[in-house]
C-alpha cells in the first residue's frame, strides 16, 4: 500500500497534468472557433463559383475539359490530410482505417501531416511528396498542392485523384472523408459538397433551379472561361478539404484535453479520499498507541 508522501506526490504530479491539458484545452478552442470562422467565410464565393460552373457546364461539351475527362485505369493518386501532432483522440486512426479500406493496390500517396506520413510509410505505402501547411490555413498553401495534383493528372501519371481528410460536422463529431477530385464529374461538377460550410448538407433543388436561372455572356467563350475557372474550382477544393481538416483536428484536441482533464479531476478526489483515509488510521494508530502506554504505566 503506499504511504502518505508516495499519495501526495501523485497528487501533485496529476495536479500538474491536469493545468497542461486545461491549457491545451482552451488553446484548442480558440484555434478551433478561428478554423471554424475560415470555412464559413468560404461559403458565400462557393456559392457563387458554384452558379457559374452550372452554366458553363451547360453551354460546354460533356468532357470538352481534360480535367473532366474520365479514364479507364487502376493507378490512383490519393492526398491524405492529416495532423503534425498527436492527443486529439481517435482523429488520424479513424481516417487511417478509411485511407486504408478505400484505397486501391494501385495507390501512391501524398501528405500533408507528420502522423499518417509516419504510418503510410510504415506500412510500405509509395509516398511521391509532402507538404506543410501552416495554421490558420493561408489559401496560397492551397496553390502548390492543387497545382501538383493537377499537373500529375494531366500529364497521365495518375488516372484518377482523390483526397482522404476528416469532415467538420459538430464539435463533438468529425467523418473520415475520401473524395474524388480529379477527374471532375460533370454531374456532379457544380454540386455544393458536404464539406463546403462546415459540415452542410449538399444544396437544395430549389438553389439548383436559381443558379439555373441566370443568363451569364461569356467572353471569349464558355470554353475558354472554362479552361480558367476550374483551376480555381480545384484549388478552392482543396483549400477547403484543408480548412475542415484543421478545423477538425482542433475539435478533437479540445475535446480529448477536456475529457483528460475531467478524468485528472476525478483521480484526485480518489487520491485525496485515499490520502485522507491513510491520515485518518495514521492518527487513530498514534491514538491508540498513546492510549496503550498510558494504560501500561498506571
Amino acid at each position: 500500500m503506499a504511504n502518505l508522501r508516495d499519495i501526495r506526490r501523485r497528487i501533485k504530479s496529476v495536479k500538474n497534468t491536469s493545468q497542461i491539458t486545461k491549457a491545451m484545452e482552451l488553446v484548442a478552442a480558440a484555434k478551433m472557433k478561428k478554423a471554424q470562422n475560415q470555412a464559413v467565410a468560404g461559403r458565400e464565393y462557393a456559392d457563387s463559383l458554384n452558379e457559374v460552373l452550372t452554366n458553363l457546364k451547360d453551354n460546354t461539351e460533356e468532357e470538352s475539359h481534360p480535367l473532366l475527362e474520365q479514364r479507364e485505369g487502376g493507378k490512383e493518386l490519393m492526398l491524405v490530410i492529416s495532423t503534425d501532432k498527436g492527443l486529439c483522440g481517435g482523429l488520424n486512426t479513424n481516417l487511417l482505417k478509411k485511407v486504408r479500406a478505400t484505397a486501391g493496390k494501385n495507390c501512391d500517396y501524398i501528405t500533408v501531416g507528420r502522423k499518417l506520413r509516419m504510418q503510410i510509410a510504415k506500412a510500405g505505402g509509395n509516398l511521391i511528396a509532402d507538404w506543410h501547411v501552416g495554421d490558420p490555413v493561408p489559401f496560397n498553401d492551397a496553390k502548390p498542392i492543387a497545382k501538383f495534383v493537377t499537373e500529375k493528372f494531366l500529364e497521365g501519371d495518375y488516372d484518377r485523384i482523390s483526397v482522404a481528410f476528416n469532415n467538420f460536422v459538430s464539435t463533438l463529431r468529425q467523418e473520415p472523408w475520401v473524395s474524388q477530385l480529379l477527374p471532375i464529374e460533370a454531374d456532379t461538377l457544380a454540386e455544393k459538397r458536404a464539406y463546403e460550410g462546415v459540415g452542410q448538407g449538399t444544396s437544395k433543388e430549389t438553389d439548383k433551379v436559381s443558379a439555373l436561372s441566370k443568363d451569364y455572356l461569356f467572353e471569349p467563350s464558355a470554353e475558354g472561361v472554362l479552361d480558367k475557372l476550374l483551376p480555381l474550382y480545384i484549388n478552392f477544393q482543396v483549400y477547403q478539404m484543408l480548412v475542415e481538416a484543421r478545423a477538425s483536428e482542433h475539435s478533437a484536441r479540445m475535446v480529448a484535453m477536456k475529457s483528460a482533464t475531467d478524468n485528472a479531476k476525478n483521480m484526485i478526489k480518489d487520491l485525496t479520499l485515499e490520502y485522507n483515509k491513510l491520515r485518518q488510521a495514521a492518527i487513530t494508530a498514534e491514538l491508540l498507541e498513546i492510549t496503550t502506554a498510558m494504560k501500561a504505566m498506571e
